[in-house]
């Protein structure tokens, strides 16, 4: 690309501090931003060490890490995952991102250094981590106006040929889309920042093509619409939309969408300053551009760390008012049992003291449950639950299971069995039994005495099906919308003991089997919950390891 005056503008009008040093770190050159931002004179900072404008304790360890840059120099940000900061002259620190390009210089690897002022940034960061719940883009990346100032300069030979060396070498280093343009919109500057990120070559663009070439015509066209709605302005065109602002002096960083030339698209926060002339004219228009990707993937990161975080919050809210309530009951019963037991100090009062242990043992194991359905949805929630797979006859398996559990059950309940199909099974077998008793519980216990659970069972080469019916007081159709969330109790089981997890704890353990629940039900006539598993048969089992 060849050098023109433009790039002597570029570099004392840059938004961005500019410092330039020689292998030895000694400052050889510092735009006026930089001087501004620093707070120095420019023959206070020429010949002096790079190391002057950095925080004393990080002077000395700065000398190895520059040294070490000048025996491999690559175009690359400084200090990846560290927060930099710099030194202005009166000792106040501020944060900075910096990037770092080189050149030869007569022979001497000349290091150029991009610095920004991030502390806007930094501090809407904090903002952020402070309000928690409010994530909101707070980081303004301001530049000032960037103005043609060629008439202006006037430098003998030497001096502009050094000048447009130095421009030359920003331009060809710079970590950012750099496009300029004359009057009309089209491209006269295009660096390889631009090149590389947009798929052009210089040949394709350089006085042929508009800088909107770039801008996704959708995205410009609801712009558009909607300024038009807002103020009344109607744009005949993108570019004068584009332009707009700049022309009133207006220089706010904001977001685009580009285009690259093969179709693919990246957001960018985009700066766009009217270069003018000595009267006030616009003679041309300067863009830079910073792809943006990665800072939104990470603010979408941050968001839903924090919608975790409120969802974990939620539970625990939960938690705290599920376990006062339920605990209350058992807990009384197990105090008043206990009162009565000690009264009971005769032989003939034996059945009244089985029976208050009797009813101790009941809330104990119902306290039991109750702590294991929230352990059990804190480690679903915290990914803490792991598969553990094996093959097992499930025959043998369910009717082992329901020996274990029958006499859980209400009151002349009884629990029918049976299965059809093959046998073997792949399966995680704890997994299994925690579905089935969460099921065979619910069952009996939102139906009546002397009722029949039946339990069915069915192994084909697809897939195994899993089914419990009861025939109690069912479900609503209003209830059933919302019957597998956390702590979700119908209407009509509002007397009856229960945190309302057990059904979310089956639908996740299924989901953990990769398996789909579904269920029948209607009042007073009883319900039936089906699970299938399209990945438990010998025949699948690479499918489930996949």
């Amino acid at each position: 690309m060849q050098s023109s005056p433009k790039n002597i503008a570029l570099f004392q009008h840059a938004s961005m501090g500019i410092v330039v040093a020689d292998s030895k770190g000694i400052i050889q050159l510092i735009n006026p931003f930089a001087l501004q931002l620093f707070g120095y004179e420019a023959d206070e900072l020429l010949g002096e060490r790079i190391e002057l404008l950095m925080p004393k304790r990080f002077r000395h360890p700065h000398v190895e890490h520059r040294n070490q840059y000048i025996q491999d120099p690559k175009i690359r940000p400084m200090g990846v995952g560290l927060d930099l900061f710099a030194a202005k002259k009166d000792g106040t620190e501020f944060p900075v991102e910096i990037s770092l390009g080189n050149y030869l210089n007569d022979g001497d690897r000349n290091v150029i250094a991009f610095i920004h002022d991030i502390s806007i940034r930094k501090k809407a960061e904090q903002e952020i981590i402070k309000l928690n719940d409010e994530l909101e883009e707070t980081v303004k990346m301001r530049t000032s106006e960037l103005t043609d100032a060629l008439h202006q300069l006037e430098y003998s030979s030497g001096k502009l040929e050094a000048a447009l060396s130095y421009q030359q070498a920003l331009l060809d280093n710079a970590g950012a889309i750099i496009i300029a343009t004359d009057a009309h919109g089209i491209i006269n500057l295009f660096n390889p920042e631009a090149s590389k990120n947009l798929g052009y070559s210089e040949h394709e663009i350089i006085n042929k093509r508009p800088m909107i070439l770039f801008h996704d015509k959708a995205e410009m066209k609801r712009k558009r619409d909607e300024l038009e709605e807002k103020t009344g302005i109607a744009f005949r065109d993108d570019f004068l939309l584009l332009i707009e602002k700049s022309k009133r002096k207006i220089h706010d960083e904001e977001r685009y969408t580009y285009v690259r030339k093969n179709g693919s698209t990246f957001p960018v926060a985009l700066t766009l300053t009217t270069i003018a002339d000595k009267s006030g004219l616009p003679t041309g228009f300067m863009v830079i551009a910073v792809d943006i990707s990665e800072r939104l993937k990470a603010e979408k990161d941050l968001w839903k760390a924090l919608e975790k975080e409120k969802e974990l919050g939620e539970l625990k809210s939960n938690f705290v008012s599920t376990a006062s309530h339920e605990f209350r009951t058992p807990l009384s019963t197990v105090l008043s049992s206990a009162y009565l037991i000690e009264k009971y100090t005769n032989t003939e009062d034996q059945p009244r003291r089985e029976k208050h242990l009797q009813r101790i043992i009941s809330s104990v194991n119902m306290l039991t449950d109750i702590l294991n359905d929230l352990l059990s949805v804190g480690k679903i929630e915290e990914g803490k639950i792991q598969v553990r797979l094996s093959k097992f006859n499930i025959e043998n398996y369910i009717a082992t299971v329901i020996e274990e559990i029958k006499n859980t059950v209400r009151k002349k309940q009884e629990i029918l069995y049976s299965h059809e199909g093959g046998q073997s099974v792949l399966m995680d077998p704890a997994l299994l039994k925690h579905i089935i008793m969460n099921l065979v519980s619910n069952a009996s216990k939102f139906s009546p005495d002397g009722t029949k659970i039946e339990i069915k069972t069915c192994l084909s080469d697809d897939n195994f099906r899993f089914s419990v019916k009861d025939h109690g007081m069912g479900i609503s159709k209003d209830d059933q919308k919302h019957l597998m969330e956390r702590f979700f109790r119908a209407s009509n089981a509002a007397n009856i003991q229960g945190t309302g997890l057990g059904l979310h704890i089956v639908k996740k353990y299924a989901e953990l089997l990769q398996g789909t629940v579904t269920y029948k039900s209607e009042l007073e006539k009883g319900t039936e919950f089906i699970i299938t598993f399209d990945h438990a048969t010998e025949k699948q089992e690479n499918d489930f390891a996949d």
